[in-house]
């Protein structure tokens, strides 16, 4: 998949690992969310679809069918978007259609496909199959599924039975032959492009000191929008700097033609960066660039009506290094069979309200309408579980006290003594609900407790080389008072298969959670200096996500995840299993 990294163990985007470096990583951090604001996004692969049936119904009296295939995208609402058809074979009851459906893998949305056949009657045959009218042609069958289902598949193949309903017009599905479904990641999404760069002689912007220069490398879309696609690290006071080396996907930029704008800016500290000149090449130019060993020179654009000319500075910028290889991506360890586990935790302290009044949190609404903490384990949980094979949870409370005993930072939801999992994601809806009755809301709101559990889970299964990676989803109202505990835990469970995805719910003022989430800060130190190795937070209220309309909640907190699991086992040397 596609991602930058500038680091070269390939994944720690410009981590620093002692106390010495936290100014620098305070830098970089706010260099992240400043590339955010202009539109960065996470991770994403373009993935190829072959089909081919068997068995398919024979609907023609003197011949056999002539089947086409019709791929539909399911929308938020329930529509369905057609994507695409391939070519009509003729006679054939056992196609393989040469047409291949192009599509973007993204971890953070549930991707439901919808796959009709039809028989094309032989009048249509020498018509164009974008012109068809379908209700013209006979229907043969129709099945769906998730795009994770095809790409978790050893090999990306994925059968699946096709139904129909009866000529007779009962809801009743009977089956009608087979649709085998091979996915195949696009090639460009693992090719990979090292640079090593610098540059030269940049202008200094800051009074009492030289710049804090770091570069943003944006790809320019059909209609000339500049999208931010990688960055370095910052280098603090130093007019000739030169970066920790960048990995770079092909897919991500388009191709090794397509135009790309490398700008330099001095890091300010408020976010409001300073332009130090900038150039536009192609990866083909850059590799170019380094071949001749030579320096080019670094512009500024002028304002219009100043002729048009660009002002050239003296600041020259460098390829010191450019070097493809193939890397393995997010659907590599997938596919080889590295799993992620989810667990839950929930907050039942007081300040969510008496359960039983309209105006809790936790209010169960006997319309079905869900609450926050309903909705997010639906959200998160309706994609993760996916990923989860035996579909088992770890589901916990914090903040509450059980019957006829003291205040618990982490106990079972399925009120067991002995074990914590719960049935998929309906198993954690249940016992949420249940719980419910039988504890009282209490307080105060600490973290620290569930965080360390959800680790020491993370921790056993690395001891028994386990290839999993555990995603823990706290849904809280208030903030935390073990702040300091809180982080001392999520240091120590940074070096482990983990990321912690935090939903706050309610009104209260979350600004001291989002100390906890490295986008909005410094890189979290534990009490005794050790700072985190990895970013494995990711804090989203959930006002604010309601407020941004159609992007979801699920989509703001997962669309790290991917990254961050890639961070873990490139840093790690892990290989996906062949």
């Amino acid at each position: 998949m596609g991602n930058c990294f500038s680091n070269i163990n390939a994944g720690q985007s410009a981590v620093g690992a002692t106390a010495s470096a936290l100014a620098v990583n305070a830098a970089n951090d706010a260099v992240d969310s400043f590339l955010k604001s202009r539109g960065y996004s996470g991770l994403f692969s373009q993935v190829q679809l072959s089909l081919s049936a068997s068995k398919l119904r024979d609907r023609d009296a003197f011949s056999k069918s002539d089947p086409m295939a019709v791929l539909y995208m399911k929308g938020r609402d329930g529509s369905l978007q057609e994507h695409g058809r391939t070519e009509v074979i003729l006679n054939s009851l056992n196609p393989q259609w040469i047409t291949k459906f192009n599509v973007t893998y993204q971890f953070e949305m549930v991707q439901t496909l919808v796959f009709r056949i039809y028989d094309v009657d032989s009048q249509f045959h020498n018509v164009n199959v974008k012109e068809l009218k379908l209700e013209d042609q006979q229907f043969l069958g129709e099945v769906s599924c998730t795009l994770s289902e095809i790409v978790l598949k050893p090999g990306g193949k994925l059968v699946l039975d096709l139904f129909c309903e009866k000529d007779s017009g009962v809801a009743h599905k009977q089956k009608h032959g087979q649709l085998i479904i091979y996915a195949e990641e696009d090639f460009s999404s693992k090719t990979m492009a090292e640079l090593a760069l610098r540059c030269s002689g940049l202008e200094s912007k800051d009074i009492f000191s030289k710049s804090d220069p770091f570069l943003v490398i944006s790809k320019i879309t059909e209609t000339g929008v500049l999208v931010p696609i990688c960055k370095t690290e910052v280098v603090k006071n130093n007019h000739s700097p030169r970066w920790k080396p960048l990995f770079l996907s092909v897919q991500q930029v388009g191709s090794k033609d397509s135009p790309l704008v490398i700008e330099c800016f001095d890091f300010n500290s408020n976010g409001k960066h300073v332009s130090l000149g900038k150039i536009q090449k192609s990866l083909a130019g850059l590799e170019k660039l380094n071949l001749s060993g030579n320096g080019e020179n670094l512009f500024i654009p002028t304002v219009a009506g100043q002729n048009g000319q660009n002002k050239i500075l003296k600041s020259q910028f460098f390829v010191d290094k450019y070097l493809e290889s193939i890397n393995h991506t997010f659907l590599d360890y997938l596919a080889g069979g590295f799993k992620l586990n989810f667990m839950v935790a929930i907050d039942f302290t007081a300040s969510n309200g008496n359960p039983r009044l309209h105006d809790s949190l936790h209010f169960i609404d006997p319309s079905g309408r869900p609450n926050p903490y309903q909705r997010a384990i639906q959200d998160v949980g309706g994609v993760l579980q996916y990923y989860d094979s035996d579909h088992k949870f770890p589901a916990w409370g914090f903040g509450a006290r059980p019957i006829d005993g003291p205040v618990s930072h982490c106990f079972n939801l399925n009120g067991s003594s002995n074990y914590s999992e719960v049935e998929g994601v309906e198993g954690i809806l249940n016992a949420y609900a249940s719980a419910l009755h039988n504890v009282k809301l209490a307080g105060p709101t600490l973290f620290g407790h569930v965080v360390t559990t959800a680790a020491q889970i993370a921790g056993e299964s690395v001891a028994r080389h386990e290839r999993k990676y555990f995603v823990l989803l706290i849904i809280t109202d208030g903030v935390i008072t073990d702040l300091q505990e809180t982080k001392d835990a999520l240091v120590t469970a940074s070096d482990l298969p983990l990321s912690i995805l935090i939903v706050g719910v309610g009104g209260a003022d979350f600004k001291e959670m989002e100390i906890l989430d490295a986008d909005k800060g410094e890189r979290l130190q534990g009490s005794g200096g050790r700072v985190a190795s990895r970013d494995i937070v990711q804090f989203v209220p959930m006002r604010d996500v309601v407020h941004q309309g159609e992007i979801g909640i699920v989509q703001s907190l997962l669309a790290e995840l991917p990254s961050q699991f890639l961070t873990y086992v490139r840093g790690r040397g892990i290989r996906p299993s062949s």
